[in-house]
């Protein structure tokens, strides 16, 4: 059986920023179908396109595209994309002048495939009938694995160009080369290549229990694992410690790595771990947290599945998602 928490129950003294009912009815396991809580892929994760690198020197992705490679546009940090699922990719393109263009690659059903960084500016460019400009969070989890990955190598790679447009060397313009896969400065010589921002990011649990936390930019019912940058010359194992130090005051004893995602949002990179509380007492860090809250695994089956009062189901595609899910499901990585 689940135990299903029910508003309006009476209250228990908090164990963090909030209280929440400990009045509980019991959910028989059939309310739960359709949480598919084994189906714990992470968005962006497939690995199914091949980079080339060794044909992007020397590469005129102008020409590229005029010989009939796919273009997938990008404006705003949005993706064009098809009404009702899928990306839009056209072949080819007339590309605006001063479009910014990296070969992302190309894969099986889709060979070769061109970003294209068509600007900043307010008014979005036209797409065709049937096709709207998207952000990429609310698409993700409804992309074929290899649209994803393209996807998001395409608003990582457009995000790094507009913000590094200046060599960090000597302040001159730079400009891209090996099919804007590097920046370089032709005043001093300098390579800059795109940015990687490593995030750990955690189940941190104390037997069926799981530690959630609210970041005060969130909405009203959010919650996640818990989760924070790297920094340098820091383990992955030391960081997954310090985080849940400084944001809960949660102990953490045995850390061990499960998966990763690439998180274009910009450019993080992040790395799944589990790790195991020494400690329960929770002391928040306001400027971090607006809450954070132990949850049995009961519970959060009842979270994913849509059903809890209070807390919202994670985001669809995130690997936070994935994390838990196999969690849930008793799966070791």
């Amino acid at each position: 059986m689940i135990f299903h928490l029910l508003p309006g129950g009476p209250r228990l003294p908090a164990k963090a920023g909030s209280q929440i009912p400990a009045r509980v009815a019991i959910l028989p396991h059939d309310t739960l179908r359709e949480a598919n809580l084994t189906q714990a892929a992470a968005a962006f994760t497939a690995g199914l396109v091949q980079r080339n690198a060794g044909a992007r020197r020397g590469m005129d992705l102008a020409q590229e595209v005029a010989r009939g490679a796919l273009v997938l546009p990008v404006w705003r940090d949005q993706i064009a994309a098809v009404t009702g699922g899928g990306l839009l990719f056209h072949a080819p393109l007339a590309l605006p002048a001063g479009a910014g263009l990296v070969y992302l690659g190309r894969t099986t059903a889709l060979g070769d495939v061109i970003a294209a960084d068509l600007g900043t500016d307010l008014e979005p460019p036209p797409l065709p009938e049937g096709a709207a400009w998207s952000e990429l969070r609310q698409i993700m989890a409804d992309l074929s694995p290899d649209e994803a990955e393209l996807a998001a190598t395409a608003k990582a790679t457009a995000s790094w160009h507009r913000s590094h447009g200046f060599c960090s060397a000597c302040g001159q313009p730079s400009a891209p080369v090996e099919a804007g896969w590097q920046r370089l400065c032709p005043a001093c010589g300098t390579a800059h290549f795109p940015r990687t921002d490593p995030v750990v990011i955690m189940l941190v649990t104390d037997g069926e229990d799981l530690l959630l936390g609210r970041s005060p930019a969130w909405p009203e019912g959010m919650y996640s694992v818990l989760a924070g940058f790297m920094e340098p010359g820091e383990t992955i194992e030391a960081a997954v410690r310090r985080e849940v130090a400084e944001e809960t005051g949660i102990v953490v004893g045995a850390v061990r790595y499960l998966s990763s995602q690439p998180w274009p949002f910009p450019a993080s990179l992040m790395l799944g771990c589990h790790g195991q509380a020494l400690s329960r007492e929770i002391v928040l860090d306001p400027a971090e947290l607006a809450d954070a809250l132990w949850i049995t695994r009961a519970e959060m089956a009842g979270v994913m599945a849509g059903l809890h009062p209070l807390i919202r189901p994670m985001r669809r595609g995130s690997i936070a998602q994935a994390l838990v899910s196999n969690w849930l499901a008793d799966r070791k990585s």
